[in-house]
């Protein structure tokens, strides 16, 4: 017997509750991802039902499940259809959101009930259980927690319906032996206490969606139509965006140009935990990267570049630089994201070297600046992350291995640590003493890896500070590289509570 009349959308499902709150019926709520319905689950409705008369289930929708790739399993229907099905749920609705409090409102239950794997409120390192309890407060819903066994669909899934290769299972078993899940979001937690100081180059981002029309019927050219476009913080700007959502203060000291500065859009597009400043460039415009995209598969088909790249003038060159001498010793480590376009010029790196008690570098080498810009232009880095081309192009080497170019690279830089970047392959890490890990990529499909990158240097440059094992520091930089190529362009930035699932999910 179907039991798809137990489902309802959320607004309709809000008027039957009102029916029945009408009645002196107690209505007990339940929230969850329940990806692969098992004796746990219906462990905790069995005991929420007892809480009152009526129990419904609300089900975290497709795209809002952050528990890392190909999650979920089962779609949203099927996930609700399954839960329908069992005799202790009176009704199932399909969130509208990515987490519960507008559910709360919506549906006004008069208790919501979390699992026994919760525990407590302190004890969600996501913070998402925190808001929930704020809206319970709120509204004078009754917050409780169930008492039984603790089952996983996550730690199921990955056991025995796991959609990732043999390679990279038997990498994770191998991670898990190594490194407790609490071990790895220890060190996300202790993100929290840093204070970063950071500098490098604006850039918009502008993504121009168009719908091919074909050759020119005058000279082979494509012609395109235009649809809708799109505008993105990126370079340090979404470095900034990705370090507030880890650490305690972010310090950001860059470049905009004079004409089309684009600081409305800037101070909007950052988050309130980055404290900006910032030097103007005169008679230049702000660094924008247009990029022109098939609208249906969003593959690039042209990017043009509005900028100049002579950076600062000598007087505001040298007050930029001057600001850096005197703040950098007050922060825990200083940041470059200096992707070669003017807003780090070489007295600002010197400084940079000179000053920072701990100095966390990414040189990229794209379009812009023509391949002349490596990470030689710092004679020394605490940690380094760059991609195998730009390691490669700045050693002049195209052929030895990668450990030993690492290696030779730490060793002249003074690092602590060297991350290499290889896209689909992942990335090694290579220490002080020569040691050399390689940690694969999580992601199986990219919507987007523009910025990937950079979410990969943010958070694995922490890591790395705190004095983490590097194969950590690359397993979490991976994690927010799999979470970014998620995202088009640098629509959002990697926050604590997304990374802090993915690796659940993962280590589980």
């Amino acid at each position: 017997m179907t039991q798809n009349h137990k489902i309802h959308a959320l607004k309709e499902l809000a008027a039957v509750l009102d029916r029945h709150r009408a009645e002196g019926r107690k209505i007990v709520h339940c929230h969850g991802v329940f990806d692969l319905l098992h004796i746990g689950h219906i462990r905790y409705f069995e005991q929420a039902r007892g809480f009152g008369e009526i129990l419904v289930v609300t089900v975290t929708p497709d795209r809002h499940v952050d528990k890392g790739d190909k999650r979920p399993a089962f779609t949203e229907q099927l996930r609700a259809e399954a839960i329908a099905s069992l005799s202790v749920v009176d009704f199932v609705a399909v969130n509208e959101w990515p987490t519960a409090e507008e559910t709360l409102r919506t549906l006004r239950p008069d208790v919501y009930v979390k699992g026994s794997d919760f525990k407590s409120v302190s004890g969600d390192r996501t913070g998402k259980l925190a808001m929930e309890e704020n809206v319970c407060k709120e509204l004078g819903v009754e917050l409780r927690f169930t008492q039984d066994i603790v089952f996983s669909s996550t730690n199921l899934i990955n056991r025995f319906f796991s959609s990732f290769s043999k390679e990279l299972q038997d990498y994770l078993d191998l991670f898990r032996r190594r490194y407790s899940l609490d071990r790895v979001l220890e060190v996300v937690d202790r993100m929290a206490q840093l204070k970063v100081l950071l500098v490098g180059d604006v850039i918009i981002d502008e993504y121009c969606y168009c719908n091919p029309l074909g050759a020119s019927s005058k000279s082979p050219v494509l012609a395109v139509q235009r649809t809708s476009l799109d505008c993105f913080a990126g370079g340090v700007l979404a470095v900034a965006n990705h370090l507030a959502h880890f650490v305690d203060q972010v310090r950001l000291m860059t470049v905009v140009g004079e004409e089309d500065d684009y600081r409305e859009f800037i101070d909007s597009a950052l988050l309130p935990g980055v404290r900006a400043e910032f030097w103007v460039q005169g008679g230049a415009p702000t660094l924008v990267k247009r990029r022109y995209l098939d609208g249906y598969t969003l593959h690039k088909l042209l990017e043009v570049y509005t900028m100049d790249a002579s950076g600062l003038g000598p007087e505001e060159d040298a007050d930029m630089t001057a600001r850096l001498c005197e703040e950098a010793p007050r922060y825990d480590m200083v940041v470059s994201a200096d992707f070669g376009h003017g807003g780090v010029s070489s007295s600002l790196c010197e400084s940079s070297v000179q000053h920072s008690t701990f100095l966390a570098v990414n040189t990229q080498v794209n379009a812009g600046n023509a391949s002349m810009h490596t990470i030689s232009k710092y004679g020394k880095a605490d940690y380094v992350s760059l991609t195998e081309r730009e390691l490669r192009l700045d050693s002049r080497d195209q052929t030895t291995d990668l450990r030993p170019l690492s290696f030779a690279t730490v060793q002249r830089l003074q690092s602590q640590g060297l991350a290499v970047t290889r896209g689909r392959q992942g990335a090694c890490l290579c220490g002080p003493d020569g040691g050399f890990v390689v940690v694969p990529a999580f992601a199986s499909k990219a919507v987007d890896s523009v910025g990937s990158g950079d979410a990969f240097f943010a958070v694995s440059s922490l890591a790395v500070k705190l004095g983490a094992p590097l194969e950590i520091a690359g397993f979490l930089g991976n994690v927010a590289g799999a979470l970014a190529v998620q995202i088009i362009g640098n629509q959002k930035a990697i926050d604590k509570a997304s990374l802090t699932k993915y690796v659940t999910s993962l280590l589980k």
